[in-house]
């Protein structure tokens, strides 16, 4: 490039060498053109890879957008779910504090009640307490008194044993006094009878020796059968005049008459489970009626 400017300056350096510098110039020429060329299709490459540059980019810029929006959606999504969440959890919260709630009455009634239930039981407690101390009390003044009755219940069992022993001694004077003057007779059934009362005196008499059962009766004629003891007498006849009777005894479903018996007389008869007879002594005889005891065995015997 520099020869071709020299040249073209210097007008002379030309003639002489004309003709070598045609082919370079021509050659020159086709490579300008050719650079020409290549400038031209890499221009329009250049503008074809704008392009598609262009169309990259502005699909690029598309699914961005789509991107964008199906990222918004699903940010509009997870907000809506958030919010969904937010208001089970808003929900949650308010049963949680309604059931904490519930929770604290219901403790706090069970406290109530627990206070009250404690509050009577010691009132309870404190009652029976007062009461025991007052039936200690109570007990403690009766159990001196107790011992003062029975210093005193001492005293009187000495005085009853002195009593009892002087009764003794007084009955078994009255006893040796009331067999010498009371008699003994053979009965009907030629068994010497016991000691006979002839009045109430005697009867009690006999009754304070202890020895055999004594039971009183009347016996009326016009009144029939009459229970005397654990036998049944029924009276038949009656003479004022001879201080007589007579008698039917009804004993272990057998029937015995006594027939003209006198005033006093031992009447007697056995009545099974018995070893002594029983005796019917008749004190007084009136018209239609007598008066009298049956005397019986303490103890029963079987005979043999």
């Amino acid at each position: 490039m520099q020869d071709k400017k020299d040249i073209m300056d210097n007008p002379q350096l030309d003639t002489p060498h004309r003709n070598p510098y045609k082919a370079a110039f021509a050659v020159l020429g086709v490579g300008m053109a050719a650079a020409l060329a290549g400038d031209g299709y890499l221009l329009v490459k250049t503008n074809h890879l704008r392009d598609e540059l262009n169309s990259t980019r502005n699909g690029a810029h598309s699914q961005v957008s789509q991107l964008g929006d199906a990222t918004n959606a699903q940010l509009a999504q997870q907000n809506e779910r958030f919010e969904l969440l937010a208001q089970q959890v808003k929900g949650v919260d308010s049963n949680a504090s309604a059931a904490i709630k519930r929770a604290r009455l219901d403790a706090q009634r069970q406290n109530e009640e627990m206070a009250r239930k404690v509050t009577e039981e010691h009132s309870k407690v404190t009652g029976e307490l007062a009461q025991l101390n007052e039936f200690k009390d109570t007990a403690a003044t009766r159990f001196t008194a107790v011992a003062t009755d029975v210093d005193g219940v001492k005293a009187n069992v000495e005085t009853v044993k002195a009593s009892v022993a002087t009764t003794q001694s007084e009955l078994e004077k009255n006893t040796t006094e009331i067999r010498a003057d009371m008699k003994r007779a053979l009965g009907d059934m030629g068994v010497m009878s016991g000691l006979i009362a002839t009045n109430a005196k005697d009867l009690e008499s006999l009754r304070a020796l202890g020895e055999r059962n004594y039971f009183e009766f009347d016996l009326t004629k016009s009144l029939g059968p009459k229970r005397v003891g654990d036998i049944t007498l029924v009276l038949k006849k009656s003479d004022v005049k001879r201080n007589r009777f007579t008698v039917e005894v009804l004993a272990d479903d057998k029937r015995v008459e006594k027939k003209d018996k006198t005033i006093n007389e031992p009447v007697q008869l056995y009545v099974s489970g018995n070893m002594q007879p029983y005796e019917i002594v008749i004190n007084q005889v009136k018209k239609d009626q007598v008066s009298g005891y049956l005397s019986t065995p303490k103890v029963k015997l079987a005979r043999r």
